[in-house]
C-alpha cells in the first residue's frame, strides 16, 4: 500500500469538496480548483476526510494512487491557504516592477522584459523579491520558473534571478600564473 496514498486528508473549515464521476472540485476562500482523476482510482468523502482507493493492484494504479492524494491535498491547502514562491534577483541594475498587470524586469539585456500576467497567479514586487502567489501550486511554479528562465543565476558572480532558498554553487574564475616561473 502506498505510504502517501492511504493517508486520509482532513478537510478545513470553509473548504468544500464535491466528488464527480471522475473528478474533484475543490472550494474555499481562496478560489476553486478542479481535477480529473483516472479511472483507476477512486475518491470519497467521509466524516470530513477525503479517502483516494486504488481499484487494482497493477503497477499503474500503484504509481496513481499517492500522486492523486497529493494533487488532492495541495488542492485543498491552496484554497485555504494559498501557495507561494519568492524569487530574488541578483544582480547591479537588476530590477523588477509592476505595470498594470504585467512584470517587467531589466536584467542586464538591452531591452526590458515583459511578462504577461497569468489568471489565478498574483505577483507583486518588494525591493529586489518578487512574490508570486496563487491558490494553484503547479501555476505558481510554473510562473515562477518562467519568470526564473529569464535571466538564470550564473555560477561565477551569481548575478540572475534565483529563487530565495536556492543555494547557487560558485565557480572560482581564471587564474593569473605567476610571473618568473618555469619556462
Amino acid at each position: 500500500m502506498s505510504k502517501i496514498g492511504k493517508q486520509p486528508i482532513i478537510i478545513p473549515q470553509g473548504v468544500s469538496v464535491n466528488i464527480m464521476d471522475s473528478g474533484v472540485n475543490v472550494s474555499g476562500p481562496k478560489g476553486n480548483l478542479s481535477f480529473n482523476f483516472r479511472p483507476e482510482i477512486k475518491v470519497e468523502v467521509e466524516n470530513g476526510k477525503v479517502k483516494v482507493i486504488r481499484k487494482t493492484e497493477n503497477k499503474f494504479s500503484k504509481s496513481l494512487h499517492g500522486l492523486t492524494r497529493s494533487i488532492i491535498a495541495n488542492m485543498i491547502k491552496g484554497v485555504e491557504e494559498g501557495h507561494q514562491k519568492i524569487l530574488e534577483i541578483v544582480g547591479v541594475g537588476y530590477r523588477a516592477a509592476k505595470e498594470g498587470d504585467n512584470l517587467v524586469l531589466n536584467v542586464g539585456y538591452s531591452h526590458p522584459v515583459v511578462i504577461k500576467s497569468i489568471a489565478g497567479v498574483q505577483v507583486e514586487t518588494k525591493e529586489n523579491k518578487i512574490i508570486i502567489s496563487g491558490a494553484d501550486k503547479v501555476l505558481v511554479g510554473e510562473t515562477a520558473a518562467r519568470i526564473r528562465r529569464v535571466r538564470p543565476p550564473e555560477p561565477y558572480k551569481g548575478k540572475g534571478i534565483k529563487y530565495v532558498d536556492e543555494i547557487i554553487r560558485r565557480k572560482a574564475g581564471k587564474t593569473v600564473k605567476a610571473v618568473g616561473g618555469n619556462l
